[in-house]
């Protein structure tokens, strides 16, 4: 029985082929068009799965898109007759799309499906998006039984739904409905300190520990009334999403001390304490919402999904924290991971199938479930364009690969499947030394060509965890924030230039600590991803440290990269000193000079 998953029209468009119960293969419509958050039905991703899982043109069983388009609908004209004729600009902008095109959905996806090959006739079927991103945290989870919180903008109408699991099913207990939505607050802010809706809320994440909470009364007392199960209203007075075209409004800018940021200018003092303050709220929000269902269920375990599951902050105050044994949290947590949890519904829900699960083992892959490329097909892409190589036996990959490390050189690894998420993993990633205290500074400007400010993420050995940060469990999906250990910590000053204190070297593994002494947490089991803990088993073997930094295969505003040709793309348009293609090696150096057309910067928009 083969089922395939499908979110698309909105952002982070994706497909997902379950078959039998099992994950055959998953990605981002991004990764293979290069256009980031790229909305338009998953045509490529469909092929690649319906091929990952050699599905025939009369193959598939079912098809499940993760939402329902007409309930949606309902919700906006209902929302723009509430407001009438405030919001008359938004109505004129947003309308003539839905009736083109969004309310024309299931005709669209049968459309797209005979295009991609597969024969007319399978049956759609069309669950809510809170039960999507609700099944796609349960079923793949470890857990027999779990509680299941799930959090982002909005579906149809929910925007927060507490659940609980059990067995092969998802039983919705209670929701929070439009227009009162921690990740449409979260966003307000995203956009009102500069950053771009629905792509720059990490950034905010990352913003936040330069800054003090100093609008936290600000925000509690004038915008939103919360109560002590996490439910709140907002106070609509001050966004614009209702009627407006943008997230925030005149009444917004008195309370914080004036106009948005303009994107791409400097960041003030103001920005970093209006990140740090709705940075408060959320995990306050997150923390009591968790508590009222653990309350609600008794459960010991939680599962997560939506974007605001993709705050590893929260998270990692939540494991802290919180009431449960353990979390775990959907690692692709926004809408792509709603066409995972589509299918499932099918499977679970309607087909009423059996699911299996020891409370130890999930059933991801590590989220290495998108492409590979045979070793014979990279060679000759590298034949093809004249590129120098060298060839690694398997048995001294891993160990030439620590030594390029611990040189301080910065690698690109391309390896295996790749992720589906937005983490990198150890498939798609650029390497660094996280003992390095100048590599922070290295990588942002001069690969990622991004923000001096964002932190790099560490990877370490699953067993040697405990010994780097506050964490006694694996992280395996980089969705944990915790600690650096104290007796690794150096005490450095505060100044008042980011730039000066983002390059403080305050632990003995600089280039992964953030200015508040934590780390997003990445740990690596050999028996998910071998090659990658061998690469890192190597380098503790060399230099007695067994994490290194790993940041995702792409430049700033450019999706991870998916083929050989795209790695080496940004390799070449990089200072990066070398690449890995599987098993071939790539000495920046020897290569020949590289020549565009035009700026590829503008290939991208900034992100």
């Amino acid at each position: 029985m083969k089922i395939l998953g499908i979110s698309a029209y909105y952002h982070d468009s994706a497909a997902a082929l379950i078959e039998d119960g099992e994950i055959v293969a998953a990605a981002q419509e991004e990764r293979f068009t290069r256009k980031k958050h790229d909305p338009s039905f998953p045509s490529h991703v469909v092929r690649y799965c319906l091929a990952e899982g050699g599905v025939k043109a009369d193959g598939l069983d079912a098809v499940a898109f993760y939402d329902k388009p007409i309930t949606k609908f309902v919700r906006i004209m209902q929302t723009y007759l509430a407001v009438a004729p405030r919001g008359l600009r938004s109505f004129m902008t947003a309308v003539p799309l839905w009736v083109k095109r969004k309310l024309w959905i299931p005709l669209e996806i049968e459309k797209s499906l005979e295009e991609c090959g597969v024969e007319p006739g399978v049956p759609i079927y069309f669950p809510e998006h809170h039960e999507s991103h609700a099944a796609s945290a349960f079923f793949p989870s470890p857990y027999r039984r779990a509680a299941v919180l799930t959090i982002d903008g909005v579906g149809e109408w929910a925007t927060s739904t507490l659940a609980r699991g059990e067995g092969n099913r998802v039983e919705l207990l209670k929701e929070l409905r439009f227009p009162h939505s921690l990740g449409l607050l979260y966003s307000a802010f995203t956009y009102f300190t500069g950053f771009k809706v629905n792509s720059g809320e990490y950034k905010l994440m990352g913003l936040a520990p330069y800054g003090e909470p100093r609008y936290v009364n600000h925000i509690l007392d004038n915008l939103l009334d919360l109560r002590e199960d996490g439910s709140f209203r907002l106070n609509l007075e001050y966004f614009g999403y209702l009627d407006g075209l943008t997230m925030t409004n005149g009444k917004f800018e008195q309370l914080f001390d004036g106009p948005p940021r303009r994107p791409e200018s400097e960041i003030t003092r103001r920005e970093m304490d209006l990140a740090r303050s709705i940075q408060v709220v959320t995990e306050e929000i997150v923390l009591r919402m968790a508590r009222h269902l653990h309350r609600m269920t008794g459960e010991q375990y939680l599962c997560m999904a939506g974007g605001v599951a993709l705050n590893c902050v929260a998270n990692g105050r939540l494991l802290r924290e919180g009431p449960y044994r353990d979390i775990w949290i959907q690692p692709a947590a926004s809408d792509a991971g709603g066409a995972l949890g589509a299918a499932y519904v099918v499977w679970h829900h309607i087909l009423d199938r059996e699911r299996h699960a020891d409370d130890h083992t999930d059933r991801m892959k590590g989220a290495y479930l998108g492409p590979s490329f045979a070793e014979a097909e990279i060679e000759d892409f590298l034949k093809s364009r004249g590129c120098p190589y060298r060839r690694l036996a398997q048995g001294e990959r891993a160990a030439v690969i620590a030594g390029l490390i611990e040189q301080g050189k910065v690698v690109g690894l391309f390896q295996g499947r790749m992720e589906f998420g937005p983490r990198a993993l150890g498939a798609r990633s650029i390497l660094g030394d996280a003992r390095s205290p100048q590599m922070q500074s290295v990588m942002n400007l001069k690969i990622k060509y991004r923000e001096s400010f964002r932190p790099f993420a560490p990877t370490c050995l699953a067993e040697c965890v405990s010994e780097y940060f506050e964490l006694d469990r694996p992280s395996p999906y980089m969705l944990l924030v915790a600690p650096v250990r104290r007796e690794r910590r150096r005490h450095v000053e505060r100044t008042g230039d980011i730039r000066e204190w983002v390059n403080q070297v305050r632990s003995d593994i600089p280039a992964v600590t953030h200015v508040d002494y934590s780390a997003r947490i990445q740990t690596v089991d050999r028996a998910v991803n071998p090659r990658y803990y061998d690469i890192l088993k190597a380098f503790q073997e060399r230099t007695g440290y067994g994490i290194i930094i790993n940041t995702s295969f792409n430049v700033r505003g450019e999706p991870i990269v998916c083929t050989p040709e795209d790695a080496y793309k940004c390799f070449m348009r990089t200072q990066m000193d070398f690449l890995v293609l599987e098993s071939f090696l790539l000495d920046k150096q020897e290569q020949p000079v590289w020549h565009e057309k035009h700026d590829w910067r503008t290939e991208y928009a900034l992100d």
